[in-house]
């Protein structure tokens, strides 16, 4: 081993001990750490991975044993073909060393290269299929958060920053609100028993209505309480509704699935349990106020109503009523005695026109003037048949010369005859006949029975 020893001060002997500053201690085994290690490669899964402005990564690598912490300069981090995150799992090259300042022991990266997901992210990963196949995180199993919760449950440890931010907000936001506090561990192994039996006491007790499951921010490894399958469980069988607000925004758990609502952080779980006071105190301000116009607007017109009964009221006065049914009666009076009188007259015309009508109907001078319609009608239907039997007369001469013109009789008469064959067709073609075919020869007097002995067809020259 090379120590660098310092020069004695005063009072000090050559035989005793070097006295050494701790800049002087961290750079020695700085430089023994980096010429006693060659560089080499590690293999880990990536945790509390951060990249500040100036572009270098700060991280750790860690086995399920231990973890030591990595830097990775600017120049190296934007060669990397990939984006380190929280969860992955990676190789690195490079070179154990110490950084002075603080005397922590780390490893330099100068190359890093993927190797798969990290066990935990696996298992995660994992559990997140299982239950999100089993249908634990649909939403129709959701339950809707009470609009004002008179008391708040609220699952975290008693003396972590979530439980300070929940109550702060809490204050702020609806001081009517009570809160209950369930303190559990929020990580190791006691923590996911811890926790389901949290969420069974709150259920049980149903003392509350809506219930808060929290806690602050942390690595992967940190949050392995909220990836816990029973808790998970647990937290659907809760009667009671929960919000989960764990970690920080980017954090995603399995309870955060679970959970009925999920918040980015406990501040904010607590901004959706409760309504605003303000907001609140807005709301009834102007009910208040809409309310006030809606009773002012409801007595002015009950106000006016109340006119206009009193108007109707002094127009309906029993002695003002009386008068008018008198006037009324005296009125009735007189258009009766009009109506009568009226009606007499009426009744006085249509008798005198009844008797009129009377006299003009009386059986004997209905008799005459039956007798004269009678002597007329005689008269003209005598004129009407004479005339008709002439004109009928006429036509039938007319007609008769007009078929004695075309009929086959006077050609007969002329000395023609009239060629039929056995079915009754009339000849008027030579050509129409055939040799030995029997015909019916018609004269004007008498019928021909012959047989057709030879067939001289016109000559179409001589026809035309």
């Amino acid at each position: 081993m090379d120590v660098t020893a310092t020069t004695p001060r005063e009072g000090e002997s050559a035989g005793e001990l070097p006295v050494l500053t701790v800049s002087e201690l961290n750079a020695q085994a700085r430089a023994l750490l980096e010429r006693g290690l060659p560089a080499l490669w590690l293999e880990g899964e990536i945790s509390n991975f951060v990249q500040p402005r100036s572009g270098h990564c700060y991280f750790s690598l860690k086995d399920t044993q231990a973890q030591i912490r990595c830097a990775l300069f600017r120049t190296q981090a934007r060669q990397l073909d990939f984006r380190p995150q929280d969860g992955a799992h990676v190789r690195a090259r490079g070179r154990v060393s110490l950084y002075v300042p603080r005397g922590d022991y780390q490893f330099i990266v100068e190359q890093m290269q993927p190797a798969g997901a990290g066990a935990l992210q696996q298992a995660f990963e994992a559990l997140k299929r299982q239950l999100q196949a089993e249908g634990l995180f649909e939403a129709a199993h959701k339950r809707p958060l009470p609009a004002y919760p008179r008391r708040i449950g609220v699952i975290t440890s008693p003396t972590g920053a979530a439980i300070r931010d929940i109550l702060h907000v809490l204050a702020r936001r609806f001081p009517a609100a009570r809160v209950c506090l369930y303190g559990i561990p929020v990580q190791g192994q006691q923590a996911p028993a811890a926790i389901v039996q949290a969420l069974q006491a709150a259920g049980a007790r149903g003392d509350c209505d809506v219930l808060i499951l929290a806690r602050g921010g942390g690595s992967l490894e940190d949050l392995w309480a909220f990836n816990d399958e029973q808790v998970a469980r647990a937290l659907r069988a809760c009667p009671l509704p929960v919000v989960s607000g764990i970690g920080h925004e980017i954090d995603f758990t399995i309870a955060d699935f679970a959970a009925d609502h999920r918040a980015p952080t406990p501040s904010a779980a607590a901004e959706v349990v409760v309504p605003a006071a303000d907001e609140l105190l807005a709301r009834l301000r102007a009910h208040e106020h809409h309310l006030r116009r809606c009773q002012q607007h409801r007595l002015h017109r009950a106000a006016e109503r109340l006119d206009a009964l009193r108007r109707r009221l002094a127009l309906c006065h029993p002695e003002r009523r009386l008068q008018q049914q008198a006037q009324r009666i005296d009125e009735l009076q007189r258009r009766l005695d009009r109506a009568t009188q009226a009606r007499l007259v009426q009744a006085e015309h249509r008798l005198q026109r009844l008797s009129g009508r009377l006299r003009a109907a009386t059986p004997a001078h209905r008799l005459a003037q039956a007798q004269a319609r009678a002597r007329a009608a005689g008269a003209r239907l005598l004129a009407a048949g004479q005339t008709r039997v002439q004109h009928a007369g006429q036509r039938l001469a007319l007609a008769s010369r007009g078929l004695q013109a075309v009929s086959p009789l006077a050609t007969l008469e002329r000395g023609y005859a009239i060629a039929r064959t056995a079915e009754g067709h009339v000849l008027t073609d030579a050509g129409q006949a055939r040799p030995g075919q029997p015909l019916t020869i018609d004269l004007r007097r008498g019928r021909l029975h012959a047989t057709v002995t030879g067939i001289e067809p016109v000559n179409k020259e001589t026809a035309s």
